[in-house]
Formats: C-alpha cells, structure tokens, sequence
C-alpha cells in the first residue's frame, strides 16, 4: 500500500540516509575556503525547519570538542552580541528562506564572519556577491530529508576553518554500515518492523516525546518535527528534568483526554543517572494515570551510532503513520500555503 500512498517517494529518501551520509562527507572533505577566519569566539547556525536541526546535531554529536559559545537560532535576528569575531553559518536547502535570508542583513551589517550551506537560491546569490564561502548540496530532496547534507558540511566547514576538532571521519564509516543494516528491518510494511509496530499503536493518538536534555534532546525535537511533517499529526515534546519542575503536575486534570495521549521516552546509556532515576518514578506517574508510554533505546558502542540510529528510527516511525492514515508524507500543504501568503506581503 506504501508505494501508492507514497507519490513523491519519501521511503527512499528514509532510505537513502546511509548514502546521504556518505555523499555528505565528500562533499565537506573537498570544501575549499576562500576567505579569511580569524580570532573567531563564537558560532550562531541561522535556519529554520530541517535545515536548524543540521546545526542541533553537530551541537550534541560534537559535544566534548566545541569549546567556544554555540547556538542554533531560529528566526528574523540573531543575539546582539554578535560581531566581528562571531562565524555565523547560514544554512538554508533552498536558499530562500526568509529567516535566514534576514539573519544574513544583520550579521553582513555587524560585520560578522560569513558562510553558508544551501543547494543555491538567493542565499548562494548573495555570499558569492559578498565573497563569502558558500558550499552547495544536492538539491531534490525535502528539506526534512536532507539532514545528512546539513549537519555533516556544517562539521567539516568548522574542521576546515580550525574551531572543531572532529573525529567524524573515524566514526562515521561504522555508523554508514549500522544504518545500512537496521533499514532492512525498519522498511517492511510487517510485524517484523519495531517502527511500523509502533506506529499501529500511536498514529491515532497526539505523541508526547520525552528524553534527556544532554542526550536524545534534539532527536526527540527532530522526531516531533517529522510526525508532524510527515504523518500530519500534532506531537509534542519536552525534556527532563526540566518537565519534572512543571509539566509533570499537568497530568492531574483533563484526565479523560490522556487515552488520546502516548508518552514516548526516547532513552539512551548516557543519561544522566539522577534523570535515569526521575524518569523511572515519572513512568511510575503516569503509568498510575493509565497513560500509554512506550521506551525507545538504541544499542551501538558510541553515542554518535546511537544518536543517528534513534534519528533514522524516528523517519521510519513517522513515515509509517503517515501510512497508517492513507497519508501521502511528502507533501506540507500549510507550509505551502503560508509561504505563498507571506509572499504576498511585505
């Protein structure tokens, strides 16, 4: 049934993220700078959508070797303390987003350092205008699907520039090959796939996605975005501890809604141990309210194998209930429609 539903093909593009990953790699090891960078003190990654998330993901898999301020923002500003030795990258798959586009006046007026990931567009027009470095990725896809295009150029423009020391090239290959063996499960239409299991049991519920903030944080936020993008469906997502200091005490009232609710606890071996212990008694809570709650843990000897696992499972999870409700996933009908309106008005 999948391939009917599936008019513009996003099974391929869940599919293809082993490759994706290799591809990119390419790509950032043959990006060759043009401009100068010095004395930079700190980073801002401008996008919006799937194109912030490539920034989220380098923040979290490069973790213990960003050792300057680093911050994802998502908007029409970027903080006042920008200047002349902020880098600020500006990552847009289309090169128009307006966002971002507006990030790009600002931080050209605070004199900042400038780069830019995107498949071209106005964003592409405007750095080579400026003779600023811009790398150019593939374009055709979604920009949801292009994670691997955003978030591993994003790495080696900063290894480039000499403010990261990663280790992707190490990691990664083994990650590729894991990948490339869970998908074979992931992709069946059957029972013998955990994520089209679980899929059955939540596309006619509101998914609540809870983690911890120093591990499966920005997975959880990236499986939130793709069930809704994908499925069409509202889902939401929180982290501990910070949920334990006020959301843990909205599950009182309204208690006939909670049957439409399913409580998903993406897990991982890092946690924190003290958040291990609050998520345990917090499961015990709402396991006292009867509320559906399912744990999503990855197996893998290094955190960066666990974390893209966990975001390649989330694909694989919100494209079947995009199935499960006869839903072509592709397709972003309000995204389109907002877009054309906002055209519309300067």
């Amino acid at each position: 049934m999948h391939e009917i539903l599936d008019k513009e093909n996003m099974f391929s593009a869940i599919w293809d993220f082993p490759e994706n990953l290799s591809d990119a790699l390419e790509i950032g090891n043959n990006i060759k700078l043009d401009q100068e960078y010095h004395k930079i003190d700190s980073i801002v990654i401008a996008g919006m959508g799937g194109s912030a998330i490539g920034g989220d993901v380098l923040s979290i898999l490069e973790k213990e070797n960003i050792n300057i301020p680093f911050i994802v923002s998502r908007g029409y500003s970027i903080p006042n303390w920008v200047n002349e030795n902020t880098l600020v990258v500006c990552s847009s798959y289309s090169g128009n987003t307006e966002e971002t586009l507006a990030v790009l006046d600002v931080a050209i007026t605070k004199k900042a350092m400038i780069c830019g990931v995107t498949t071209g567009g106005t964003l592409a027009d405007i750095l080579k205008k400026n003779n600023k470095d811009v790398v150019i990725i593939p374009g055709g896809l979604q920009p949801r699907a292009a994670l691997a295009f955003s978030f591993i150029p994003i790495t080696k423009l900063l290894q480039k520039i000499g403010i990261l020391d990663t280790k992707i090239d190490i990691w990664l290959p083994n990650i590729i090959k894991s990948l490339t063996d869970s998908r074979k499960i992931n992709s069946l239409d059957s029972s013998q796939n955990p994520t089209f299991e679980l899929a059955n049991q939540i596309y006619d519920k509101i998914p609540i996605i809870y983690s911890d903030n120093s591990s499966m944080s920005i997975a959880a936020l990236r499986l939130k975005g793709q069930i809704c993008e994908n499925s069409k469906m509202l889902s939401y997502h929180n982290d501990l501890p910070e949920l334990n200091h006020n959301e843990i005490v909205g599950w009182e009232n309204n208690s006939a809604l909670f049957n439409h609710l399913f409580v998903l606890w993406l897990s991982d071996r890092s946690d924190n141990k003290r958040v291990k212990i609050r998520q345990e008694i917090t499961q015990t809570i709402l396991n006292e309210k009867k509320v559906d709650q399912f744990v999503i843990e990855m197996t893998g000897n290094n955190f960066q194998d666990r974390f893209l696992n966990m975001i390649n499972y989330g694909d694989w999870l919100s494209y079947w209930c995009a199935i499960a409700h006869k839903t072509d996933p592709s397709p972003v009908k309000n995204i389109a429609r907002l877009k054309k309106e906002l055209a519309g008005i300067v």
